[in-house]
């Protein structure tokens, strides 16, 4: 085992994986590339970064454009997402809640646009508007959720409070739209829970 770990350190190449593995490890050196360079990456960086020859790429992936594809169905895939809103702690107080879900769906959308924009991707995506309404529908009641407890302190629904804090996160986190000064997760549900009125402290 250790001349096994010795000879890829030395080669600088990865291990064989099987075919599934090595298509989901081709893709996640994709999206370390892509957020290393903020470009489109050619072949020989994620090569690179994934520790094997160019022509294991084509072995795996017909050309790019399929890998490419593959790529922006990952950053686009909801369950990590989903997961991470599931493991929030329920025993937190309510603002501590919402910033760990703005955290998540910051990191979400920074992954998103980095990705569109490097691949040049600036139109609606049709193959997966099919799955974009079901996902935002889970995630909505799942953040719903863990603002229920608190439903009776709010002069608006669970779900109305979730629809503006994922409307403030998107534009409190987009580039060109905060000229690349985002707000913080914390900001974001400060002003969504309290307004920029300035409250008095009994």
């Amino acid at each position: 085992m250790t001349r096994t770990v010795g000879a890829t350190r030395m080669s600088g190449r990865a291990p064989s994986l099987p075919p599934d593995q090595r298509r989901e490890a081709l893709i996640e050196a994709t999206v370390e590339a892509i957020q290393r360079f903020d470009a489109k990456p050619s072949t020989r960086q994620i090569a690179e970064a994934a520790g094997v020859a160019e022509g294991t790429i084509f072995r795996v992936f017909r050309n790019k454009e399929e890998l490419f594809d593959a790529v922006i169905a990952r950053v686009l895939d909801p369950r990590p997402f989903l997961a991470g809103i599931a493991a929030i702690d329920t025993t937190l107080p309510l603002e501590a809640r919402l910033t760990a879900y703005v955290t998540l769906a910051q990191r979400r959308m920074a992954g998103f646009c980095t990705t569109m924009a490097a691949l040049g991707v600036t139109g609606p995506l049709d193959g997966h508007r099919a799955h974009r309404s079901p996902a935002t529908r889970e995630t909505n009641e799942r953040v719903a959720a863990l603002i229920a407890p608190d439903a009776e302190h709010l002069t608006i629904s669970p779900v109305e409070l979730v629809r503006r804090l994922r409307l403030l996160a998107f534009a409190g986190s987009h580039p060109h739209i905060t000229d690349n000064e985002p707000l913080s997760p914390a900001e974001i549900v400060d002003t969504v829970l309290y307004g920029a009125l300035k409250r008095e402290i009994n």
